[in-house]
């Protein structure tokens, strides 16, 4: 059986030895473990993040299979978490990853006690419980990065981080930021999003998704944390 030391050890050579034993301390959430989630939360623990946990109500569906980690014609009706849960221990057994197969809604979000984490990282699709999470997550001490639409693109050249505020041709984040005026209650403080400025596409009905696109937010939103634990400057 590898050792830690083993799987890590290219990491460390970039990253050195206490940020390594850093990321090894760090607590991360990730609510949403869909086509952008679960590529951040496989990213992670590939880079030796040792406690995650992750949160999703729902089950692998065949509409799964073409864009997310853990959805494979054999993991097809399992419930999310566990099916992504089994999938990184076969990274790192020595993990702890802890599963909420739970929605984030206003009368789950007691529970999920977000001022125990050090990295909270939001993966949601509803426009709702996903204004709730940036609300409630700006509020504590945690670091704090965002995932906007990825549906609907095709580029992935045109993805690329910016702050809320300052996000530009992403409906969601219009949607959002509408929201937020229009209820005059505001996060607390500025955090980083990933988003693509690309016009939305479609040839068809529904909102089509690509894993090229929904992986590279998800590995974007993964290196925020590894830069931001490694104080790289963005």
């Amino acid at each position: 059986m590898p050792t830690r030391q083993d799987i890590f050890q290219r990491a460390e050579v970039l990253l050195g030895q206490s940020t390594m034993e850093m990321m090894a301390r760090t607590r991360v959430i990730i609510f949403g473990i869909g086509g952008v989630g679960s590529w951040c939360a496989e990213a992670l623990v590939r880079t030796g993040v040792q406690h995650l946990t992750i949160v999703d109500f729902d089950r692998v569906d065949v509409t799964n299979v073409n864009r997310q980690l853990m959805a494979t014609s054999k993991t097809i009706g399992e419930v999310k978490v566990e099916a992504l849960r089994k999938r990184l221990l076969t990274i790192n057994p020595e993990a702890e990853i802890t599963v909420i197969a739970e929605t984030f809604s206003a009368e789950s979000a007691s529970q999920f006690r977000l001022e125990e984490y050090d990295y909270i990282i939001d993966a949601i699709d509803s426009l709702k419980d996903k204004a709730l999470l940036i609300l409630m997550a700006c509020q504590t001490k945690a670091k704090f990065f965002s995932s906007m639409g990825a549906a609907l693109k095709l580029d992935p050249t045109r993805i690329q981080v910016a702050e809320f505020w300052k996000v530009k041709g992403d409906p969601l984040a219009r949607a959002l930021r509408n929201r937020f005026k229009k209820e005059k209650t505001f996060p607390r403080h500025k955090f980083q999003c990933v988003f693509s400025d690309e016009t939305p596409q479609s040839k068809g009905e529904g909102k089509g998704s690509l894993v090229h696109i929904t992986a590279v937010f998800g590995m974007m939103l993964a290196g925020l944390v590894i830069q931001d634990l490694s104080n790289v400057e963005r």
